[in-house]
């Protein structure tokens, strides 16, 4: 594989610490064909118009947030734009100290495209947007920009914008600062663009202060911040994009949250979100979230722990152990096989060798070998997952690459050769009575 080293880098760099490249996934994707499927058909739904919501489900280190990340890549590729964010004490779905504007305000600022997949891509949408109402009124019209008329026949492309958009909730306040930023663009007033931009990415404060920038009496809050996605997402489909897609992950800072009643308001957006996507409110939009199966499942504080997500999340009674059901709202990842997690550890020997410019070391035996000696852990079967995997092999790559004298089938079998630790479920504690107990 003829893979750039900056991208590389990335790569390794990023496995090893435990963490999900946003680049280079493509030279790293194994398995999740059918999760995959199953997602890239909720895209063509969004892509025609209509709405979906899933949760991604899987212990830390599952491959949650790389397929996450993978989708990512691949509807960019589709024309839509994706918002991705992660949950965290500071950023919820609803706060009383601005934790849920946090969220939007990540979201916003993580807008992207196929040109602009790092982000920030909020201004280029604004601007691809009037780009395209010129063109199709300089097509209708035959007039130039510097024709006289142009401009009104311009206003009027923005108008039908505009009064599609005025049916929604706060529609009217969204349609005209549209308009502000087609004029403030036409003036070339850069001043008052960028308050337009301000504002649609939250940072007024209240609405005394735009109203006096921008002679709107409203601002995006805590309470109302869903309802400028819908929004976002129904403006996007006018600019020339597909949709919409909101992938929001780490929902297990929602089941951390202390206070019940906190919680329990998070869980009701939760519900509105969900209800709103499948009943056809929303549209041109898709939201994915990513938790682990206590954070889902907990019926004491998990998302189960509301009980009107609970009746419309649980598993049928037709669900058996083993069987997998990817057409539902929620997909919980299996664990990778042992063959899928020997073709990842190749494809990443090579990107390492690759990197560090080195003729590939360890024989197909040497791999078969680290992937039985891994697997062959208690209770691999169903714990063990991809992180700790990987950041086991790219920690022997290392070795071998910086002690070339090493034997690889004497390292993998000593004891020094430590296994990744897994990470414990959230909010679980040890018992008290057996926290000295050894094996």
């Amino acid at each position: 594989m003829k893979i750039p080293r900056r991208i590389a880098t990335v790569v390794i760099n990023s496995l090893k610490g435990g963490v999900v490249p946003r680049i280079g996934l493509p030279y790293i994707t194994v398995g999740r064909e059918a999760e995959i499927d199953a997602l890239l058909r909720d895209v063509e739904i969004i892509a025609e118009g209509g709405a979906s919501f899933r949760f991604i489900v899987g212990r830390y280190g599952s491959g949650k947030s790389f397929l996450l990340q993978t989708i990512r890549n691949y509807v960019m590729d589709r024309n839509f734009v994706v918002a991705d964010a992660d949950l965290s004490p500071e950023r919820r779905l609803q706060g009383a100290r601005g934790q849920g504007l946090a969220t939007y305000k990540e979201l916003i600022q993580n807008l992207s495209t196929k040109t602009r997949p790092e982000g920030g891509a909020l201004t280029l949408i604004l601007d691809r947007w009037l780009s395209n109402v010129q063109s199709e009124a300089a097509a209708e019209s035959g007039l130039g920009p510097g024709d006289a008329g142009f401009a009104g026949l311009v206003e009027k492309k923005i108008g039908e914008v505009v009064n599609s958009l005025n049916e929604m909730v706060h529609g009217f306040d969204f349609a005209k600062l549209l308009t502000v930023y087609y004029r403030a663009n036409l003036a070339g007033d850069d001043e008052s663009k960028a308050k337009v931009v301000k504002w649609f990415r939250g940072e007024y404060a209240n609405r005394t202060e735009a109203r006096a920038e921008l002679g709107v009496n409203i601002v995006i809050t805590d309470d109302d911040w869903y309802e400028y996605i819908k929004l976002f997402a129904m403006f996007l489909k006018k600019a020339g994009y597909n949709g919409l897609l909101v992938l929001i992950d780490e929902l297990v800072n929602i089941y951390k949250i202390p206070n019940s009643i906190t919680r329990q308001y998070n869980y009701e957006k939760l519900l509105t979100m969900y209800n709103d996507t499948l009943q056809g409110r929303a549209r041109h939009l898709g939201i994915i979230m990513g938790g682990t199966p206590q954070c889902i499942e907990d019926t004491r504080r998990g998302v189960f722990s509301y009980e009107a997500l609970r009746s419309r999340l649980e598993e049928g009674r037709f669900v058996l152990d083993g069987m997998r059901n990817v057409l539902s709202p929620v997909i919980r990842l299996s664990p990778l096989t042992c063959e899928e997690m020997l073709v990842l550890i190749e494809k990443v020997a090579e990107i390492h060798a690759g990197l560090f410019e080195y003729g590939r070391r360890l024989s197909q035996q040497e791999l078969i070998d680290f992937i039985r000696i891994e697997f062959g852990r208690i209770g691999a079967d169903a714990k063990l997952t991809p992180r700790e995997v990987i950041r086991d092999f790219i920690e022997l790559l290392n070795i071998v690459y910086q002690n070339p004298e090493v034997n690889v089938a004497e390292l993998l079998n000593s004891e020094k050769f430590e296994y990744a630790k897994a990470a414990a479920p959230a909010g679980e504690v040890p018992d008290k009575e057996f926290e000295e107990f050894e094996l």
